[in-house]
């Protein structure tokens, strides 16, 4: 349905219905009633002695009660020891290498345990289609199932409640006839990514003796298997394939599976840059670094990208799946078709984990939360956990309190494929199988490859000292590659030599990289490609960030006050709301008195119809936390949503309540500005020191990303600040900890004031040429308070964002002693208090813009107060909080540049405090009467005075 005739939106997804989880079936449980392998059926006597009934008919057999009774009984107990096997099966699979972690045959797996004694082995048994057999006897039928469940995989399934995805893991686990098989070609390719996956650690090891990097000695399989995931997605409708993975492992995965040059990466490792010498940025380690590339498989060309990060495990996770969900949007692969079938086909995320991390890190299940999620929701992740069996030197029994390190992902009932590590088909079968499955139900798969880290954590380390008796079975067991071609040699695959052949082929490639390496230089950085194109870096920050006309046309404006204030016929809105769209109305048709989030929705709508997109999340982001934003109307008798900004034209509006979770969703919100410079995205705390629990996004990717590894980004965050008595967890955004990270124009932060400014902030933010994350404290009290108000003509014509915003009073420069400077809703404050005490010689600027710091527009400013005597700056923050230290060199550098009397700012605000602000409403308004007073030269008795 067009946007055009639609008042109410879908319930799920603004573009599609959306199912929600996919294991959220209306059907369940089952009524018994179905096909004979559901189980609630085919654990039933009554249904069983039916089936032997209308089997014994079919044959014309003669139907006798007491063997149909005896035959229920014998089939009953076969389908218990059948489901047996497909719930436990895993504990008795081959799984580990080294074999360190063999289990033996669980009891409840035996014909024993359910009542078939040494006599009944070979008794014919009625299993009615289950295993692709009618009859079988028990002997047959075990033998089946520890070849399909006790193999080199091992599958846990039977906690998913689609009986449709259990049923299609069965149909390609469960059989006499299910093996796993690949054809001579693709045994040789399986084999030929095995050694370059080894022969490249090797060489890697032997020309950087000592250096770190992480090699995947031991895990080799996972590089034809990851192989395979191009190859059958790629048929399966897979365009693009976004990576994320830690350190183990990366460099061969960069070279061998993202095809990036052998020589570009040795010339890393002699201390090079992947990017030309004059583009800047700090750089980072190699392991760190990320790249992309198109790979080609039987005629299908894949675009993939390994996404960069820092060393916090499982960190970029978040970050992949929200570049994902971007890309789906770009690709329009978000929602259904014209037949009905979800989409979530073209853009593949992939996870590659570790064991210890991918149990211990709580961001990982912030990240299986996404799976089902409107707004959020990728149409599934492969998770593929490289199980080394170890953490840095810390065992498994010390590191999670659950069996497996991927148990974690049965809270989402995603299907884990456990596999054997020596096994390179097995491993290579599972991927196949996870794709197929993902493409299928788009939903969450793991892949658990048990395998050994060969050296230590790195390369340098000694494993010896915590795990002696795991590195000497390490130390004789052989590699991958002999394994497996020994094995080849035994199915006549490879004649003996061919596995010498192919390493010394490979080494001599290597080697001619490696001579290549030495003259490489890189003419060309990739950060402004695809998406980018047209945005650049800003040559010169100041000249930059000079302002913009952001104003718009008079049209435009009344069109969109016309959408934030009809209500549809059939919508019926809370008559709270209605009171606040009749204020929005008054302010439409006077053009005064236009507050926060009326300009945040000008703002918003105007992107929108300039053709931008603008995605909001955050807890509470459609009401908003003070119930200012009201993007979506909820009807108060069908509780169906209408969202007024998603009829404007050209552009596309989502905004979405995200999952309880700061360090996912900004993560994800990063990763999707990532993919996406033409959308506004923005991330909105609840309270602004709510961002406290993704402080490690904050650090290594929105600080720090474009200098790490040139990726320029464009999230804006939403932070509310300030002190209006609420205690300290919900007063201070910790302005200071973003200050501290601003350097080199790496992003923005401001603490603004006035409606009109954050509109024009918001609309400057894209129609710049370049992007920079962009931090806003934004208000709490201000969001009503009556001086916070803005005139249509503020919005109009060649308005713009001011960095700096003179005081409301107009007091001539001559006059001006002293000069209050300050940031935020202490301004209001200030004004109110100084206005009271008819102060005519004290001017107050607020500083809407703290980084970068406005020093040239308040050196203009301070120059034309020729008589000044005192330069204060004011705040409600703590003294070791705050803006101060950020701001006095700042600010004596302003003074110094407009020839000042005064040579240095004073401070005033509260003294340093451990606790970011007070819980007790009488110490606070203590405490900001005497820091008003005090910024203001007045005593507490004078201030009180003049209030009354």
């Amino acid at each position: 349905m067009g946007k055009e005739n639609q008042t109410f939106l879908p319930e799920m997804e603004p573009d599609g219905p959306q199912p929600g989880p996919s294991w959220q079936r209306k059907s369940w449980p089952l009524s018994g009633a179905g096909s004979f392998d559901d189980l609630t059926q085919a654990l039933d006597p009554t249904g069983m002695k039916a089936a032997l009934k209308d089997a014994a008919k079919k044959k014309g057999a003669p139907v006798d009660e007491k063997a149909i009774e005896a035959a229920a009984s014998d089939s009953v107990r076969a389908m218990m020891l059948i489901r047996t096997y497909r719930v436990r099966g895993h504990l008795a699979a081959d799984l580990d290498p080294l074999g360190l972690s063999h289990h033996e045959l669980p009891k409840d797996m035996t014909p024993e345990w359910h009542g078939f004694g040494p006599g009944d082995l070979d008794r014919k048994v009625y299993i009615g289609g289950n295993l692709g057999l009618e009859w079988t006897t028990v002997r047959e039928l075990v033998e089946i199932l520890r070849a399909n469940y006790c193999g080199k995989v091992g599958l846990e399934y039977m906690h998913i409640s689609d009986v449709e995805e259990r049923r299609f893991l069965q149909e390609r686990m469960e059989g006499a006839d299910k093996s796993i098989d690949f054809t001579i070609m693709g045994k040789k390719a399986i084999l030929g990514a095995v050694i370059r996956g080894e022969q490249y650690e090797k060489f890697l090891a032997k020309k950087y003796v000592g250096t770190k990097r992480f090699g995947l000695d031991g895990g080799e399989s996972m590089i034809p298997a990851l192989e395979s995931v191009i190859k059958y997605g790629g048929a399966m409708g897979v365009r693009e394939i976004v990576y994320g993975m830690a350190h183990r492992g990366r460099l061969n995965i960069l070279a061998n599976v993202m095809g990036k040059p052998y020589k570009v990466i040795f010339h890393e490792f002699s201390g090079g840059s992947a990017n030309p010498e004059d583009v800047g940025g700090s750089g980072d380690v190699k392991y760190h670094l990320g790249t992309s590339t198109d790979r080609e498989f039987d005629g299908q060309k894949v675009h993939m990208s390994l996404v960069p990060n820092p060393s916090h495990l499982e960190a970029v996770d978040p970050v992949v799946l929200g570049k994902v969900r971007a890309q789906q949007r770009f690709h329009d692969d978000i929602g259904y078709d014209d037949k009905g079938e979800a989409k979530h086909k073209q853009v593949l995320p992939v996870l590659i984990h570790g064991d210890a991390a991918f149990a211990g890190q709580g961001i990982v299940w912030e990240c299986l939360g996404f799976s089902g999620i409107r707004g959020y929701n990728t149409g599934g992740c492969i998770h593929f956990v490289i199980n080394n069996q170890i953490g840095f030197t810390t065992s498994p029994q010390f590191a999670r309190s659950s069996p497996y390190p991927s148990d974690v992902a049965k809270g989402v009932q995603a299907p884990i494929l456990h596999v054997n590590g020596d096994d390179p088909e097995a491993v290579t079968f599972c991927c196949k199988l996870a794709i197929e499955y993902r493409q299928k139900f788009g939903r969450d798969i793991v892949i658990d490859m048990w395998c050994y880290r060969r050296f230590g954590h790195n390369e340098g380390d000694e494993p010896s000292f915590t795990q002696p008796l795991m590195y000497k079975q390490i130390r004789g067991h052989p590699g991958v590659s002999k394994l497996y071609a020994e094995r080849l040699e035994q199915e006549g695959v490879i004649e003996p030599g061919y596995l010498k052949g192919q390493e010394d082929a490979f080494n001599h490639e290597l080697e001619e990289e490696f001579e290549a390496g030495k003259t490489y230089k890189a003419n060309e950085a990739d950060w402004f490609g695809g998406r980018w194109t047209g945005l650049n870096k800003p040559a010169d920050p100041e000249t930059a960030r000079r302002n913009s006309i952001t104003g718009i046309e008079t049209k435009l404006f009344d069109s969109l006050g016309r959408t934030l204030t009809t209500v549809p016929e059939d919508v019926k809105i809370h008559k709270t709301l209605n009171r606040v769209l009749d204020a929005k109305r008054k302010m439409f048709e006077e053009g005064e008195g236009f507050d926060w989030a009326t300009a945040e929705a000008l703002g918003f709508g105007s992107l929108l119809a300039e053709g931008f997109a603008v995605r909001l999340s955050g807890q509470d982001s459609g009401r908003g936390t003070f119930s200012q934003r009201h993007a979506v109307w909820v009807d108060q008798e069908t509780e169906k949503k209408y969202i007024p900004l998603y009829t404007v034209p050209h552009g596309h509006f989502e905004v979405y309540d995200s999952p309880l979770s700061e360090y996912g969703v900004l993560g994800f919100e990063y990763g999707y500005a990532l993919a996406d410079p033409k959308s506004l995205v923005l991330w909105e705390a609840q309270f602004g020191d709510f961002a406290n629990g993704a402080q490690i996004m904050i650090d290594q990717f929105i600080a720090a990303g474009e200098a790490k590894w040139l990726r320029a980004n464009g999230l804006v965050m939403l932070l509310p600040h300030g002190y209006e008595g609420q205690g300290p967890e919900h007063s201070s955004a910790r302005l200071e900890r973003f200050l501290q990270l601003c350097a080199g124009d790496n992003m923005q932060v401001c603490n603004i004031t006035v409606p009109a400014n954050y509109y024009h902030v918001l609309r400057r933010q894209m129609h710049r040429n370049f992007r920079k994350p962009l931090i806003i404290m934004t208000p709490k009290s201000l969001l009503r308070h009556p001086m916070a108000k803005s005139s249509k003509e503020e919005f109009l014509g060649e308005s713009h964002f001011r960095r700096i915003v003179s005081d409301t009073t107009e007091i001539p420069d001559e006059k001006v002693e002293r000069l209050v400077l300050c940031s935020g809703k202490v301004a209001y404050d200030l004004i109110e208090a100084r206005d009271k005490a008819g102060l005519d010689n004290t001017s107050i600027v607020r500083i809407e813009q703290l980084y970068p710091f406005p020093g040239e527009p308040l050196a203009l400013r301070i120059s034309r107060m020729k008589n000044l005597k005192k330069v204060v700056w004011c705040q409600e923050e703590p003294k070791n909080n705050g803006a101060w230290f950020f701001v006095e060199s700042q600010i004596e550098q302003a003074l110094a540049e407009a020839e000042a009397p005064v040579s240095r700012p004073r401070y005033a605000g509260r003294e340093p405090a451990a606790s970011p602000a007070t819980g007790l409403a009488s110490r606070h308004i203590a405490q900001q009467q005497a820091l008003v007073a005090d910024a203001l030269g007045l005593s507490i008795e004078d201030m009180i005075a003049a209030d009354k």
